[in-house]
């Protein structure tokens, strides 16, 4: 949702364990140690949109972006990052009601990384699915299984990983990027939430060109340089499977992030702002969801 309004709050004096802040529309109080005045100029919050909640309450959903006073070393920026990711991780978790999370996207998308920070500040246990096939089938690595079986014999396998995944609770699941080509692992995938990270392709050549494709079986058969031969096959498959990647419930688009932050190129962007974005959308998808519920319950069974 477009955001409503952004607002710099300056501080005011500290109340017992508290630090407030005020700005022309009101006040936020913030815990005690979140910020210093002498280490930064401002807190921004955004603020995204103001909803009923569940029993009939308004809620105002922000997001926060600090921004440290030049040469402060007190602070780090993966220290306020972590805060506001554990923060937004307790907005979601009560909409959650324990649903998995599954993370669908290109290869090297970062389904793996981010997944196991949703998991940890959730506290669900992750799983990866490329890694729960190798072991179903007792071989090593993805590329060996396509080399002594065929895709088909992966996809049928992945499918009944996702399967037998679908009817457990608090699970992160990074899934394979062709796992969404078959509709079966969306029957799978909708038990949960579904979150879709989309990467620019140049960005994802750059960071598989880094790397090396002897693990990309989809791409290590391709000529040319890294890069290259990496952009060709990751357009390819972009074109195949784009509108599948659609269907999730929620979409992580890089590239808006990068520039929100004010950054030129989306592999600056760190894993922790990222998990945060994704916790946005995943709120955002769930609040909707709620909403639709609600309306299509009688008025007057409604809470």
């Amino acid at each position: 949702m477009e955001a409503l309004s952004v607002s710099s709050y300056q501080s005011l004096a500290r109340i017992g364990h508290e630090k407030r802040w005020r700005s022309p529309r009101g006040t936020v109080i913030l815990p005690k140690g979140f910020v210093d005045s002498r280490r930064l100029r401002s807190v921004v919050l955004q603020v995204r949109r103001i909803q009923a909640n569940r029993y009939g309450n308004l809620e105002l959903r922000t997001s926060c972006c600090i921004n440290a006073n030049k040469g402060s070393k007190d602070l780090p920026s993966c220290v306020d990052e972590a805060l506001i990711l554990k923060m937004k991780s307790a907005d979601v978790l009560p909409y959650l009601n324990q649903r998995c999370i599954y993370l669908v996207g290109m290869m090297g998308s970062g389904k793996t990384t981010i997944g196991k920070i949703l998991s940890e500040v959730l506290g669900y246990s992750f799983y990866d699915s490329d890694k729960l096939v190798e072991q179903a089938t007792g071989l090593s690595s993805v590329a060996e299984i396509f080399k002594e079986h065929n895709e088909d014999f992966f996809r049928d396998t992945e499918s009944n990983i996702l399967k037998d995944l679908s009817s457990m609770k608090r699970l992160g699941v990074g899934t394979g990027g062709g796992a969404v080509i078959r509709p079966i692992n969306w029957r799978y995938m909708k038990q949960g939430i579904s979150v879709w990270l989309d990467v620019p392709l140049e960005a994802l050549a750059k960071r598989i060109a880094a790397v090396g494709t002897e693990s990309r079986p989809l791409l290590d058969n391709e000529n040319g340089d890294p890069y290259t031969k990496a952009l060709i096959r990751l357009s390819a498959l972009s074109g195949e499977r784009g509108d599948a990647y659609a269907n999730a419930d929620a979409r992580v688009c890089l590239q808006h992030v990068a520039t929100e932050q004010g950054h030129g190129d989306v592999l600056a962007l760190t894993p922790a702002a990222i998990a945060t974005e994704a916790l946005v959308q995943i709120e955002s998808f769930l609040i909707q969801a709620s909403e639709v519920e609600r309306l299509n319950i009688p008025e007057g069974l409604r809470r």
